[in-house]
């Protein structure tokens, strides 16, 4: 692992370049009407340039690491679908797609290394701000450069943010109860709409907790990597470790603050039994 984590780091400038080319796609494009697609579930869409910006990075990394995996979200060749051993990229092309088709602009590219099962590299690009967040296991996570400490704060010195895509269904119940009871300890609520970038954003101290109650692993898997160089945690909400492998909660944020949402989260269903 580690000499993936070395390789990665030697190879970090030819990889954010490919990710930010891929960024410029989102910034010069806007999709048609026939350039969206639906997917399974409810408000669930894939456009031309996520399929496109998948294909790319594939086809770059693939040159760039000869055997290596890929578990991306969209359907295209050379993808695996799934965790391997070895090194496996976990890719989100358009991460927010709904906001993208909006020109919501809060959308990045997000692209998320494993070695083994074991997730050691990071990089989440948010073209429109130009901001590329990386972190490669042992060495640190950075923002544009600059290292990121996370600012252990408090549930009340924190703006909490959370996920919600319709497409995910199952009960939002508990989801939204948790939510109010964060909204009456916490400074505001935001819900953004691209999970890798609200979780990048804890590292930065903008954001103390995000939560969700369904995402599949290339949501997720390059943003835990910069967090927790940054000194933050991810977890699933019952405490368990993420998954590489299928869909599961996250309850992201910084120390002090998941301690206290789990707090609430014992309350909430004490209360519910």
């Amino acid at each position: 692992m580690q000499t993936a984590a070395k390789e990665l780091w030697e190879k970090q400038d030819e990889i954010k370049k490919l990710i930010r080319s891929c960024g410029e796609i989102i910034l010069k494009n806007t999709p048609s009407t026939s350039m969206i697609h639906h997917k399974e579930g409810a408000a669930n869409f894939v456009t031309d340039f996520d399929v496109e910006i998948q294909k790319i990075l594939i086809a770059s990394l693939t040159e760039m690491f000869p055997g290596c995996g890929f578990f991306g979200e969209e359907n295209t060749d050379n993808n695996d679908r799934r965790s391997k051993q070895g090194l496996c990229f976990f890719i989100d092309p358009i991460d927010g797609t709904t906001n993208y088709i909006c020109r919501y602009n809060f959308s990045c590219v997000s692209v998320g290394a494993a070695y083994d099962g074991t997730m050691i590299a990071g990089f989440v690009f948010n073209p429109y701000v130009n901001e590329m967040f990386s972190a490669i296991r042992g060495y640190g996570s950075f923002l544009n450069g600059s290292r990121l400490i996370i600012q252990n704060n408090l549930l009340e010195n924190s703006i909490v943010s959370f996920g919600c895509a319709r497409y995910n269904g199952g009960d939002t119940g508990i989801l939204f109860r948790t939510v109010k009871e964060l909204y009456q300890r916490c400074l505001a609520i935001r819900s953004g709409g691209s999970a890798a970038l609200d979780i990048c954003r804890i590292a930065t101290g903008a954001n103390g907790i995000y939560i969700e109650m369904t995402l599949q692993p290339y949501d997720y898997a390059a943003g835990a990597v910069i967090l927790e160089e940054a000194g933050g945690c991810i977890a699933q909400i019952d405490g368990s470790d993420i998954s590489l492998h299928e869909q599961c909660s996250i309850l992201a944020g910084t120390p002090k603050a998941v301690v206290e949402v789990r707090e609430i989260l014992i309350m909430l269903q004490n209360n519910c039994e």
